[in-house]
């Protein structure tokens, strides 16, 4: 068994931290930070830190892609990435202190060509029954959102376990192809069935519907408000943990990635549930992905529940 994570739009952020932001004047930072970055690599780091040891799938291209590659490649990540022409994106996520407010801007990528499109196929098209393969994140100019059905379909007929964690509409297309796990968020769900999501009921409802359609396993994240997993087993609710929070960005693919681990080493789905929780809202506490080093203290905050 081979993990293989995809992301197609590379990413390194620069967080900012500023007590005020004002228009037309020159704003000083309090603090900054760069970190490489894209949903699947987080997924990939989080790995690596809990013992699993993954490959890296995707775009690269221009200096910041290679920085990404170096990174990767310092944590002992190995990395499958298709170099393609113009430059990986950099994105800005600005905290102000005094506002208590986050500002995201979030570029587009390089445009890909299709050929390299039909390279990364010709890679997942290679890998072998009982791998797990977990797409993530936006796609950059050029590939279109349909690519997930194609690979659904590739995922299936090599039997490899897909985990998508994305926001496109096509996700609900590639439910014929029963992917091993689906991570939308509130705001996904209600996307994916064009409607109003506005109590526990409706994600049990809608998180369900995912479950019939064709998804083994549905992972929606709440952000303050916990997760709900559903699958053969029953119905999970967990709540999240109290604390500050200084950077979102990278919080559900921590719980994600924790989660994905817990399934690997078979623990128990309560006790999986807990420590993904937990890890998701440390990262959410700090600048970068958790260390883990207060997650123990976080999970005797968490209560995880089955809905009968």
């Amino acid at each position: 068994m081979a993990f293989y994570t995809c992301t197609l739009n590379l990413a390194i952020d620069l967080f900012i931290e500023t007590d005020e932001l004002k228009p037309f004047v020159v704003n000083r930072t309090k603090d900054d930070d760069i970190q490489a970055n894209g949903k699947g690599l987080n997924v990939s780091l989080v790995l690596k830190m809990l013992g699993i040891n993954s490959t890296a799938l995707g775009f690269q291209a221009g200096f910041t892609g290679n920085y990404i590659e170096d990174f990767l490649h310092e944590k002992q990540i190995d990395t499958g990435f298709i170099e393609v022409p113009g430059m990986t994106r950099i994105n800005v996520f600005t905290k102000v202190n005094r506002t208590n407010e986050e500002y995201k801007l979030v570029n587009r990528g390089p445009n890909v060509s299709e050929e390299a499109i039909q390279s990364l196929l010709n890679q997942i098209n290679r890998l072998q029954e009982g791998d797990y393969l977990c797409v993530s994140g936006s796609f950059p100019q050029g590939v279109s959102s349909s690519i997930l059905v194609d690979m659904a379909k590739i995922c299936q007929e090599r039997k490899v376990h897909l985990i998508i964690d994305s926001s496109y509409l096509d996700v609900m297309d590639c439910l014929t192809y029963q992917p091993f796990l689906l991570k939308p968020n509130e705001e996904e769900l209600a996307l994916w069935f064009n409607t109003k999501i506005n109590s526990q009921e409706d994600y049990v409802y809608y998180g369900n519907e995912l479950l019939k359609a064709g998804a083994k396993n549905v992972l929606i994240s709440l952000g303050a408000d916990g997760a709900v997993l559903l699958n053969k087993e029953g119905v999970f609710l967990g709540n999240s943990p109290k604390g500050k929070v200084v950077n979102t960005a990278c919080s559900g693919d921590t719980l994600l990635g924790t989660f994905l681990v817990g399934i690997l080493k078979e623990k128990n789905i309560e006790d999986n549930l807990k420590l993904s929780l937990a890890a998701g809202s440390s990262t959410a506490f700090h600048k970068g992905l958790t260390d883990f080093s207060d997650v123990d203290d976080l999970q005797r905050q968490i209560t995880i529940s089955k809905k009968e």
